[in-house]
């Protein structure tokens, strides 16, 4: 059973996420003071975030930042702002997905399903993949590069399995969608753009260039 902390204002829509999740067999536990949000998140210690932008005194965009300071734990956004501005701004904060209001409970299900899988569900490799003098452990969701361990997130640490376990070869952005996220149906096309160009800037900023190469129209491609 998974421990999903939810942090949504409205109390009405927070139980009905929390009876849908519940019946997904996670247990959640919704925020009750929203000027210490950290400090729940603490005493919760969840698997996953459910965060909603709009929040009294400090909004989801504050607590994501907070919340990644000290820990790599899922983030879904939750907002009936799902433009692609407030899209963007989730993801580049180190938001792992986004989930429009009014919530569908069976989106919502599958979301947060498909983002508990691919975080807990990624088996170890027993050998360390290389590539540019670096090596990914997938063990502790980090890179291994001139001494130093880079952290990833984990949809980070997902793209660089799939393009690693096709290293000199181009994968689609279809691919790696469906890798993420397992289906596209309900993904932003520019979440994908976005995570990409989170984790080239982590890489570039430790000294590892030129890893992830945009193969214009095709994909991209680790050589």
């Amino acid at each position: 059973m998974y421990r999903i902390l939810l942090v949504e204002d409205d109390t009405a829509l927070a139980a009905a996420i929390a009876k849908t999740l519940s019946d997904y067999g996670s247990e959640v536990k919704t925020v009750s003071d929203f000027r210490h949000v950290t400090e729940e998140f603490l005493a919760v210690q969840p698997q996953l975030v459910l965060l909603d932008i709009m929040l009294p005194y400090y909004n989801g965009y504050h607590w994501c930042g907070e919340i990644r300071k000290i820990s790599n734990v899922p983030i879904v956004f939750l907002s009936s702002a799902s433009d692609n501005m407030n899209i963007v701004t989730a993801i580049g904060l180190g938001g792992d997905d986004f989930i429009a209001k009014p919530v569908d409970s069976m989106v919502l299900g599958a979301k947060v399903q498909a983002v508990l899988r691919r975080a807990y569900e990624i088996g170890e490799a027993g050998s360390l993949p290389e590539f540019h003098g670096a090596k990914l452990n997938p063990g502790d969701a980090s890179v291994i590069y001139d001494g130093k361990h880079i952290e990833l997130t984990k949809n980070e640490l997902r793209i660089l399995q799939v393009l690693l376990d096709h290293k000199g070869k181009i994968v689609s952005r279809d691919d790696l969608m469906n890798a993420l996220w397992q289906s596209d149906m309900y993904v932003e096309e520019n979440t994908l753009t976005v995570n990409i160009a989170r984790l080239r800037k982590k890489l570039n900023e430790n000294g590892l260039t030129d890893v992830i190469v945009t193969k214009p129209g095709s994909g991209y491609i680790i050589v």
